[in-house]
C-alpha cells in the first residue's frame, strides 16, 4: 500500500512524505518514518534513471569529456551536468545540518497541513503568473542554485520536492516541461544519497527494520513511479497545475479535520 502511495505521489507536486505519514497512520496507527520514506524513494528514483537513461548517459558523457578538455566547457549537456551538481548542494548541506529535526519535530502533521496549504497557494500563484518561455537550455547557474534551494524546502513534509522546484522554475519563467525535466534530474543525487545514508544508518537502529516490507514497497514504488513520470510529462504540455493546487488545499483541510477529531495524531513519537 505505502509503495503505491510513494510511487503515485513522489513526482506530483503534492508531497510524497506527507502522504506516507498520513496514510501510514490511517492504515497502521504509525508514521513509517523518514527512513522508510528515504529508502522507498530509491525505487522512484530508479524509475527516473530508467526513464531518462539516454539523457543521463549523454549528460554524464559530455560532463566527463568537458572535464578532460575534450569538449567545450560551455557545451549544453556538460553545463547541465554541473548545474545538477551545484543545485544538489543546498539540500545535502541543509539535510545534514537539520537531520535531527527532519527525523522528528518536522514530521508533525500540524506542520505538514500548514505546508500543504501554504505551498498550494504559492504554486497556484506561480502557475497563474508563469511565462512558460524559457527552455531548459537557457538554465543559468544562478537559477540552478535557486532550484536547489527550492528543492531543499522539501525536507519539510508537506512542501513537496517536485512542488518546490516546479514553483521555482515557473517563477523564473521556464516552461512547465523544462521545470519538470530539471526537477527530475536534480532529485537523483539528493534522493539516492539520502536513501543510501538511511540504509547505512538503519544498522544502528535498535529496532530491526521490516526489510521485507520495505523492499516490496520500493519495487512497487518503482513501477508506479515510472508510469507517473510518463503521464506527468504528457499532462503538463497542455494543462496547468491548478488541479494539484486544489488537491493540496483539500488534503490540508482533511488533515486538520482528522487531527481535530483525533482520528490521527500530530506525531507518533
Amino acid at each position: 500500500m505505502l509503495g503505491v502511495v510513494q510511487g503515485l505521489t513522489e513526482f506530483l507536486p503534492i508531497s510524497s512524505s506527507a502522504h506516507i505519514s498520513i496514510v501510514g497512520q490511517l492504515i497502521g496507527n504509525d508514521d513509517p518514518g523518514s527512513a522508510f520514506t528515504a529508502i522507498t524513494q530509491l525505487g522512484t528514483e530508479a524509475a527516473v534513471v530508467v526513464y531518462f537513461r539516454h539523457d543521463i548517459a549523454r549528460i554524464v558523457a559530455a560532463w566527463c569529456r568537458a572535464l578532460a578538455g575534450r569538449l567545450p566547457r560551455d557545451d549544453a549537456d556538460a553545463r547541465l551536468g554541473w548545474l545538477v551538481i551545484i543545485g544538489s548542494v543546498p539540500i545535502v548541506v541543509l539535510g545534514l545540518v537539520f537531520q535531527a529535526a527532519i527525523d522528528s519535530s518536522l514530521r508533525d502533521l500540524r506542520i505538514t497541513a500548514a505546508m500543504l496549504a501554504l505551498f498550494a497557494l504559492i504554486l497556484g500563484y506561480a502557475d497563474a503568473r508563469a511565462r512558460n518561455s524559457r527552455p531548459l537550455e537557457q538554465l543559468t547557474y544562478r537559477h540552478g542554485i535557486v532550484y536547489g534551494l527550492a528543492q531543499s524546502l522539501a525536507l519539510i513534509p508537506g512542501v513537496s520536492r517536485s512542488g518546490g522546484t516546479l514553483t521555482a522554475g515557473l517563477l523564473m519563467g521556464y516552461t512547465r516541461t523544462a521545470a519538470a525535466r530539471y526537477s527530475f534530474l536534480l532529485a537523483i543525487p539528493a534522493v539516492v544519497g539520502s536513501g543510501v545514508f538511511k540504509l547505512v544508518d538503519a544498522g544502528n537502529d535498535p529496532v530491526a527494520p521490516a526489510w521485507g516490507a520495505i523492499a516490496l514497497a520500493t519495487v512497487v514504488a518503482f513501477g508506479v513511479g515510472y508510469a507517473v513520470i510518463a503521464w506527468l510529462l504528457r499532462y503538463i504540455t497542455t494543462h496547468s497545475f491548478r488541479p494539484f493546487v486544489i488537491y493540496r488545499l483539500v488534503l490540508a483541510a482533511v488533515v486538520v479535520l482528522l487531527l481535530v477529531t483525533g482520528v490521527i495524531e500530530p506525531t507518533t513519537a
